[in-house]
């Protein structure tokens, strides 16, 4: 009986073991990265056949624990390194954003790839998001053309709610704000994004996320002013865009404006005094007198 019950523990673990062995090998990313590009490869670009391939693989691989992988081939065609290039050693396929057209027909008809396979896996929504976040701090890295596409690709994705809008905090990137790769990048997204719902629509997802008056932040410290923003947006043919940003910033301006009238008039300072003050701050903010008054 002793020999039997000292037998038991060995025999169980040497079994612990083997499959531990065996779990870490099917889950090599390296070997998931194969799977899905060699799927890929015979799906060829048929946007459909892509997401169906998408849909059944899911119930074979791990995408749960290979999430940046999956995601990181279907935008780049292959797993990305820190600052987002792809590693010569690894194999890597065009079926993905980055290879494809660089028009906005085309980044919608990947942006329902992502959307069907969210919708289906949901468990994914987190790890895309995390994965959007950190392509758009690895914009440096790409070229002017993939910058272009996942901009378009990303401004679709915000339109249909697959992303929340508070991805964008990755383009207050001080590096990217600072070399001006941020603004680029926002114009081509923004328009992407107006193109499929309305400025009050993509107002109301960027106030959602605190985000509606922080748009300024796109522009380094020295150029943060509204004249700046609206003259480079409208420029870029966002002029919906610049006139919310004005907008916000009036409505911003007559706020602080109301409340420093009351804590002056609270005080009883002279009244000559607040009318001269009350007039420069309409001229600085451009204000018009009854949205003051209002």
């Amino acid at each position: 009986m002793n020999n039997q019950k000292q037998q038991k523990p060995t025999l169980s673990g040497q079994r612990f073991k083997t499959r531990k062995r065996d779990e870490k090998e099917r889950f090599d990313p390296t070997q998931f990265q194969d799977c899905i590009i060699q799927g890929l490869t015979e799906t060829g670009t048929d946007l459909e056949a892509v997401a169906k391939f998408l849909d059944a693989s899911g119930a074979k691989l791990d995408y749960r624990r290979y999430a940046e992988t999956l995601f990181d081939i279907l935008v780049a065609g292959g797993m990305l390194a820190p600052g987002g290039t792809l590693a010569d050693d690894m194999m890597r396929t065009d079926v993905c954003v980055f290879a494809a057209q660089e028009d906005l027909e085309t980044m919608q008809a990947f942006a329902q790839v992502f959307n069907k396979l969210i919708r289906r896996y949901k468990y994914l929504e987190k790890g895309f998001e995390d994965e959007v976040k950190k392509l758009l701090l690895f914009l440096k890295g790409f070229s002017e053309s993939e910058r272009n596409k996942l901009a378009m690709l990303t401004g679709v994705l915000l339109a249909n709610g697959t992303l929340n809008a508070s991805i964008l905090n990755s383009l207050y990137n001080e590096n990217l704000v600072k070399e001006g790769v941020s603004a680029a990048f926002a114009v081509k997204l923004f328009k992407s994004w107006i193109n499929e719902k309305d400025i009050n629509a993509v107002a109301a997802s960027l106030r959602k996320v605190s985000m509606d008056n922080r748009l300024m932040e796109l522009f380094p410290a020295n150029k943060q002013s509204v004249e700046h923003f609206t003259k480079y947006f409208t420029e870029a043919g966002l002029k919906e865009l610049s006139e919310y940003v004005r907008n916000q910033q009036t409505i911003g301006a007559r706020k602080e404006l109301q409340k420093e009238l009351q804590e002056q008039m609270s005080r009883g300072d002279p009244f000559k005094d607040i009318i001269l003050y009350v007039k420069e701050e309409m001229k600085k903010n451009n204000i018009p007198e009854p949205v003051v008054i209002g």
